[in-house]
Formats: structure tokens, C-alpha cells, sequence
């Protein structure tokens, strides 16, 4: 493996090669968005219209470059296609791509890649549904301790300590927010979300997560509620957010580290 890392280390081929992939499971990471919240199985049958349900043409499922020459309509019934499809498709190419550029071909950048992987599908869900599926949060704890045996950049007992704190954490806030305002803030979801990054990047990168994710939620959600005239029971869902925070700790987790720190 590492003379196959070091090939493509050598030439731009790893970069191409690493977009080509993002774009192609970003296109598939669209089938699981859509399929999962309605248990459908993501491995069986061919995509079908989100309309009309009858099947979509190989061709039409290019990444972009399909929804591009339909003009963003099927080509079936000619309804209109949500922009999610080419958002995911580039969304998931370039942070692959990035990924690549931050860690070249290694151990990192597979690793990395599946994380992101999860976060993008958990985004998409939970912004479409506010739900995360125990089906991706549970298992990317796994993937999270299997993650730091194999890349080694944290210790095992500091992945499940990660793991142990993240999920507690948020638990004690959401059961405050409920018991004395009587709503549902966090939900079991986000718990488990938090206990999945907690796994991956270990007990420090908790309160650095939590931090992003909660400012970069309260700015742009009463932004969001000052432009649509909602009121603040009308929350927009967390798990983008936590996702966005997990993307920032992966490029800038020592820095952040740091300046919590000197904080």
C-alpha cells in the first residue's frame, strides 16, 4: 500500500483521482439520503424519479454534469430537481480533494474521507428530516475507535474516553433544556453524533466541536429567523453544524486546540 501511496504522491493524478472519487460517491451519498430516513435499501434497485418513480437512465446520474443537462429537471416528468443532488456531487468531490491536498495518499486521507463521508449523509438527513440515524452515528463510533487503532493519532482509551464525554456531555445539557423549558433542544441524535466525533478525535476535541457548533448555529440561525420572520421554536437542525465543526478540527484541530487554550 505505501508504494501505491507513494505513486500518486508523485504526479497529480492522486488529486484527480481523489475529486473523480468524491463526485462519484457524492452521487451515491444522494441515494442515502433519500432512501434511509424510509428504510428503503440503498443497495437494491435502480434510481427512480423522486416524482413520478420510474427509473433514471445510467447517463442522467453522471455527477453535475446530468442534473447540468437536464436544466435541474427530471427528464421523465420534467419536475423540478432539488439543487441538494449537485451540491452533495461537488460538496463531497472538493472535500475530498482538500483532504487529499492536507494529508496526500495515506492512512489520514482514507480515514478522513469515510468520516466526511458519514457527514455529509448525516447533514443531509437530519436538514431535510431532523433525524440522525443510529444506523450512521452508532456505527461511526465504531469506525471512530477502529480509526484511532489504525492511524494511531490518538490512543484507543482516548477515543473511547472521547466517545464517553462527547455523548455525555451533550445528554446533561439536552435533559437541562428539557427539564426546566420544557422543549426538546438536543436530541438523542445529536447525542450520539457528539459521541461519534468524540470517538474519532478523542476527549480535547469536544469542548473545540461544541464551541464552533453552537456559535456557528446561534449566528446563522438567527439570521435565518430574522430573514423568514420565524420565531426561535422553528430551530434548524444541529447535526450540519456539528458536521461543519468536525470538518474544521480535521484541518485546523491544533490550532484550535491552541487557541481554546489561550482563551
Amino acid at each position: 500500500m505505501n508504494e501505491f501511496f507513494e505513486i500518486l504522491n508523485s504526479s497529480p493524478i492522486g488529486l484527480v483521482l481523489a475529486s473523480v472519487l468524491g463526485l462519484i460517491w457524492g452521487s451515491f451519498f444522494n441515494v442515502c439520503i433519500h432512501r434511509i430516513p424510509i428504510d428503503e435499501p440503498i443497495y437494491k434497485g435502480r434510481s427512480r424519479c423522486p416524482h413520478c418513480r420510474k427509473p433514471v437512465a445510467w447517463y442522467f446520474n453522471i455527477p453535475v454534469l446530468g442534473y447540468l443537462y437536464l436544466n435541474g429537471r427530471t427528464a421523465c416528468c420534467g419536475k423540478r430537481l432539488s439543487p441538494q443532488y449537485p451540491i452533495v456531487e461537488m460538496g463531497v468531490g472538493i472535500t475530498f480533494a482538500l483532504l487529499y491536498l492536507q494529508f496526500g495518499a495515506s492512512k489520514e486521507w482514507i480515514s478522513f474521507s469515510v468520516l466526511s463521508s458519514l457527514l455529509w449523509i448525516i447533514s443531509g438527513i437530519d436538514f431535510h428530516h431532523r433525524i440522525i440515524p443510529d444506523e450512521l452515528s452508532l456505527p461511526g463510533i465504531i469506525l471512530g475507535l477502529l480509526a484511532a487503532l489504525w492511524m494511531g493519532h490518538i490512543t484507543w482509551w482516548e477515543s473511547l474516553l472521547g466517545a464517553f464525554l462527547g455523548g455525555g456531555l451533550f445528554f446533561v445539557v439536552a435533559w437541562a433544556y428539557e427539564k426546566y423549558t420544557h422543549r426538546e433542544g438536543l436530541g438523542g441524535g445529536d447525542v450520539k453524533m457528539l459521541a461519534m466525533l468524540g470517538a474519532w478525535f478523542g476527549p480535547a476535541a469536544v469542548p473545540v466541536i461544541i464551541l464552533l457548533s453552537t456559535g456557528a448555529g446561534s449566528i446563522i440561525g438567527l439570521g435565518w429567523m430574522a430573514f423568514s420572520k420565524k420565531n426561535f421554536q422553528a430551530a434548524l437542525p444541529f447535526g450540519p453544524f456539528l458536521a461543519l465543526a468536525a470538518e474544521a478540527y480535521i484541518f485546523w484541530g491544533d490550532q484550535l486546540n491552541a487557541w481554546l487554550i489561550l482563551r
